[in-house]
């Protein structure tokens, strides 16, 4: 198994079409569950999942549909319950 660790500093495969509205972006995940917690930041609850850093830069819009990018996630200990 290769241990590598690589990053990604560009990403050419994702165009942006227009810009990102943040209000777009909070209401696709309270629709789906999401809390707001601060800022850009927010946590399922029933899944215990947590998406951080989902800013316009992080979120991109291409035709309408939200694409996202670079989001942070981490998963609780509520995630790996039944």
């Amino acid at each position: 198994m290769d241990a590598t660790l690589y990053s990604v500093v560009k990403q050419p495969f994702v165009k942006a079409t227009e810009s990102t509205n943040l209000q777009n972006v909070s209401d696709f995940l309270k629709e789906n569950g999401f809390v707001n917690k601060k800022d850009n930041d927010y946590f399922h609850p029933d899944l215990g999942i947590i998406l951080e850093d989902l800013h316009d830069e992080n979120v991109l819009t291409t035709e309408g549909v939200l694409q996202f990018i670079d989001t942070v996630f981490f998963l609780t200990d509520k995630f790996y319950q039944d």
